[in-house]
């Protein structure tokens, strides 16, 4: 072979290393972007719940006093509606802060997804009891006992009080509505 051969065909070795490794490099980049999505937080955001419950999970198995962390599975749990193990990660975060008005009406939430009306019931009261001004506890007692007890008389004064607290939010127009509509409403919830 004489120079100029060998010389075209490292040219050409070296251009066919070149591409190949830029092919190489751009389509792994595309495969790691589809392949593993950042975890993104907030309202109505996607969200990767099976990474973030086995975190969850991790973690109480390590820490079973990380309240935080059992009150996130539960949310992670209800959100994926996994109704009874987000009980029970309610139960136990609960067994640490049982004053948590917020997890107490998470966990009333889905008492009454399964039928439990007595327990959601009670878990909303409680709620109420630690703060009496706890919109969402008295929307969701309003909701037990006008949708599921069909007992609109027991459901308005809880509605009455949301009125009080918040007589122009979204929660008062549904509230208003659902009054002057004779008590259907939409699912409790969070």
């Amino acid at each position: 072979m004489n120079k100029e051969s060998s010389l075209i065909a490292v040219v050409a070795l070296i251009v066919g290393l070149l591409g190949g490794y830029l092919v190489f490099s751009i389509s792994n980049a595309g495969k790691a972007q589809q392949s593993s999505p950042a975890i993104q937080s907030g309202s109505g955001s996607p969200t990767d719940y099976t990474q973030r419950i086995a975190q969850a999970e991790k973690v109480v198995a390590q820490e079973p006093k990380n309240v935080n962390a059992w009150i996130s599975l539960g949310n992670d749990y209800f959100d994926t509606e996994q109704t009874q193990k987000a009980i029970e990660a309610y139960s136990k975060a609960l067994e640490i802060n049982p004053n948590n008005p917020n997890v107490l009406t998470d966990q009333g939430v889905m008492y009454r997804k399964v039928g439990w009306y007595d327990k959601a019931l009670a878990n909303f009261e409680k709620a109420i009891q630690y703060d009496p001004k706890h919109v969402q506890s008295l929307f969701n007692a309003g909701i037990v006992y006008s949708v599921d007890l069909k007992d609109h008389v027991k459901a308005r004064p809880y509605w009455k009080k949301v009125l009080e607290i918040e007589p122009n939010g979204a929660t008062a127009q549904q509230i208003k509505s659902m009054m002057q509509g004779g008590g259907e409403a939409p699912p409790a919830g969070k």
